[in-house]
């Protein structure tokens, strides 16, 4: 037998080791497979939170704005006719969105949020409360963020504006956004109604709580509120806050028989609109 057959037999047998290993390469050190047929039940979302901002800009803008910088969202909502919903990060990263943050005494929350930004020019002092946002692109803002939370289990009271988990820094989406009417469609929270009337017939009466006590109940709603007892820069801010998302009609930053009354009124948990 020559060297040349030998060489052939050789490779031969090889060949029929590797078939009957099922073809497999010897294991390099350090590698693994993923075994992905069972699951754990224990498990949920990392996202608690959806957090609804506005552009203060064009839809060209906020895209470009959005895209090109270090800021981000995971949605934003066009003005177009009809809204065009544009998905810039994936549910499954976190978007640089809420910047610094509390809610319900969570810091920092892009981690655990979704943020999604809407189409619009903004509030300020010379155009309050600014132009009303178009319905069509409420009823899309409404789908979308019942969607959102659906896909992860995000209680009413987490979903939340801008101006609610940033005091005194941000104030959108503006006392234009429509909070009752995402509340009366199962989006977000709201008061009740009925109970708050006679909250504000009782502190019209009464007279308005001490600082203290809108304190303790903003901390009880979600804000970062300072425990100072004073009606300080921080209670302002976040009494401003409450006033945009729950009394947008007349945001003033200060204590009255109204404010209190719709603050007592709020749920901490769920939504007092059906």
């Amino acid at each position: 037998m020559t060297s040349r057959q030998r060489r052939r037999i050789l490779c031969a047998l090889a060949a029929t080791a590797l078939v009957l290993g099922g073809c497999s390469a010897p294991r390099v050190p350090g590698s693994y497979r993923i075994d992905d047929t069972m699951s754990a039940k224990g498990k949920a979302s990392r996202v608690e939170i959806i957090v609804l901002h506005y552009t203060a800009s064009s839809k060209i803008g906020a895209l470009a704005t959005l895209t090109n910088r270090d800021v981000s969202a995971h949605y934003v909502v066009s003005d177009d006719s009809p809204p065009v919903v544009y998905r810039l990060v994936g549910e499954d990263l976190a978007a640089w969105h809420a910047g610094e943050s509390n809610w319900y005494g969570r810091s920092y929350i892009n981690p655990r949020s979704i943020g999604i930004e809407i189409v619009h020019p903004g509030w300020n002092a010379s155009n309050a409360p600014g132009p009303d946002f178009p319905p069509d692109q409420i009823d899309v803002v409404i789908a979308l963020t019942r969607d959102v939370a659906r896909r992860h289990g995000v209680s009413p009271e987490n979903i939340v504006g801008h101006s609610d988990v940033a005091l005194g820094r941000k104030q959108d989406p503006g006392p234009a956004f429509p909070w009752r009417q995402l509340a009366q469609a199962g989006v977000g929270r709201w008061f009740d109604e009925r109970a708050a009337p006679a909250y504000e017939t009782r502190f019209e009466q009464e007279g308005v709580p001490k600082p203290k006590w809108f304190q303790d109940q903003l901390r009880r709603v979600g804000y970062a509120v300072p425990d100072t007892g004073q009606l300080d820069a921080g209670t302002r801010q976040a009494l401003t806050a409450f006033q945009l998302h729950y009394r947008p009609s007349l945001v003033t930053g200060l204590p009255d028989a109204q404010t209190a009354a719709r603050l007592l009124a709020t749920p901490t948990t769920g939504s007092a609109i059906p």
